[in-house]
Formats: structure tokens, C-alpha cells, sequence
């Protein structure tokens, strides 16, 4: 599932080829991806427009568009792509990670496409339909980004509450972008066990967490996406911890899927 350092692989790839372009033509014809807008009020607000600036927090990623007009938010979803194309049939692409890649010009899985005047394209690629297009997005609602939250914000997230402690990372409105895999990542780096209740941590624990989440966000951002995460191959039956080398055991917490070391995270 695309997490934070994904969606900003979409966000710089959209800055970097799709603003200043004017759009002529949107296909806005899926109404599972575009809901709740009706085939063709997409089109109907963005053609004649430019994106003149894309924006990300956590998962969620927003345009704005020209002349007052309005914001075209973007969410990938559990597989998204978003593909620029070019006439000349040159491409960039961004967001998840797919195991076996997508081969260039592969457009199949097109669920939603801004044609621009000069010929190019933007494509929402989403082999398994779950992204979602949107005009004027809630993104108010959503919590601090995990890329750049302060450690004041990170304590207020964590203040209070029988939760699990990472649940709590899982929640988008106290801390935005972190996913499963982020989630066992910073915890695993921290030293906390997952199931932990959010009132139970002291403030070394939230200070160890704070630098476990930015550093996983950071070194996710850099290697290209979540699956770069060191702990990540080591989540699955008969992995030994890569620090201690204790069996890794596995269970449901905040309703997923979830990896520790039942040594050192506790």
C-alpha cells in the first residue's frame, strides 16, 4: 500500500512534469474512483485549466488549479500510480512499488487522465481500483506529516489513550503517512512493542519512537518506498530478528498485520 515516501515519489513527479500544462480533455468516467462527482463534473471544472501547484500530506496529494479554480485532490489508493506521458511516448512515473514493475505504455489499469494541450497526459494507473479523485479534498482533517512533525506535535499525538501504540501511528488524523510497514519499521527501530498502550509510554519511549519515525520516513524518501525498509524482509514466518537473531513473531494489531522482535520490543 503506497505510504508517505510513495505518494511523494507522485507529488515530485507531478511537480516536476505536469504543472503550467493546460488541460483540454479529463476522463473522469469511473464513479467508484471519482465519487461522489458524476461522470463529467471533473471535467467540467478542470478543462481549460492548469495545475499550477501540487501539495502532499501523509498519504493524501492535492493540485491547485487556475483562476480561483479548484483543488484536484489525488489518493493512490493500495496500488496507484501516477504516470505523466508524453506525445513522444516518454514517461515518468511514481508511486507504488510493484513487485513486478509496469512496462512503459502499459496504461490498462487508467482509472481517471488529465489530457493536456500539448499532447501529454496524466494518468492515475490503479490495477486494483481503490485510488480515489476528488475536487476540494478534507485534507484540513488529517494530523501533522510524519516527514516533518515536531517532536511537540509527536508527544500531543500521543498524550493520552488506551490504544495500542500503533494504532496510534496508523491514525491519520494524530500523525499522517505512516502505514503498516512504517509502522513496524519505526517501532522495531524504537525498541517498543506494538501492542503497548499509547497512556503506558514514557517520555523516553516517545523521544526514542519520534527519531525511529522520522528516520524510517527519511530513509524510505531516499531508497525509493517502504519495501527499502530494513526490517521489511525479515516480516514472515521463520525470519530471525536482524539484532538479536530471535525468531519474529507476528499478530493482529490495530487491525493489522503486524511484525517484532518479542526480545527487545517490549
Amino acid at each position: 500500500m503506497p505510504e508517505l515516501p510513495e505518494v511523494e515519489s507522485a507529488r515530485a513527479v507531478i511537480a516536476r512534469a505536469a504543472l503550467g500544462r493546460r488541460i483540454v480533455d479529463v476522463d473522469d468516467s469511473d464513479t467508484f474512483v471519482c465519487r461522489p462527482h458524476a461522470p463529467g463534473e471533473i471535467r467540467a471544472a478542470l478543462v481549460g485549466r492548469t495545475l499550477t501547484a501540487v501539495h502532499r500530506r501523509g498519504k493524501s496529494m492535492w493540485c491547485d488549479t487556475t483562476d480561483d479554480g479548484p483543488v484536484l485532490g489525488i489518493h493512490l489508493g493500495m496500488s496507484g500510480k501516477i504516470v505523466i506521458a508524453g506525445a513522444d511516448g516518454t514517461e515518468l512515473d511514481g508511486g507504488d512499488y510493484w513487485e513486478r514493475g509496469r512496462a512503459p505504455g502499459d496504461y490498462r489499469y487508467t482509472r481517471f487522465s488529465l489530457t493536456f494541450a500539448d499532447g501529454g497526459a496524466l494518468l492515475l494507473v490503479d490495477p486494483r481500483r481503490l485510488g480515489r479523485v476528488r475536487l476540494d479534498p478534507p485534507v484540513d482533517e488529517l494530523g501533522p506529516d510524519a516527514a516533518d512533525i515536531t517532536r511537540a506535535q509527536f508527544r500531543a499525538a500521543f498524550a493520552a489513550g488506551t490504544a495500542p501504540v500503533k494504532a496510534r501511528l496508523l491514525d491519520q488524523n494524530a500523525i499522517a503517512g505512516i502505514g503498516n510497514l512504517l509502522a513496524d519499521q519505526a517501532l522495531w527501530l524504537a525498541k517498543i512493542n506494538p501492542r503497548r498502550p499509547v497512556r503506558d509510554l514514557t517520555r523516553n519511549d516517545l523521544n526514542r519512537l519520534y527519531r525511529a519515525v522520522l528516520a524510517s520516513v527519511a530513509s524510505a524518501v531516499g531508497a525509493g518506498g517502504v519495501h527499502t525498509l530494513s526490517v521489511i524482509p525479515y516480516r514472515k514466518p521463520g525470519a530471525l530478528c536482524p539484532r538479536d537473531g530471535v525468531p519474529m513473531v507476528t499478530g493482529q494489531v490495530g487491525g493489522r498485520t503486524t511484525w517484532w522482535c518479542p526480545r527487545e520490543q517490549t
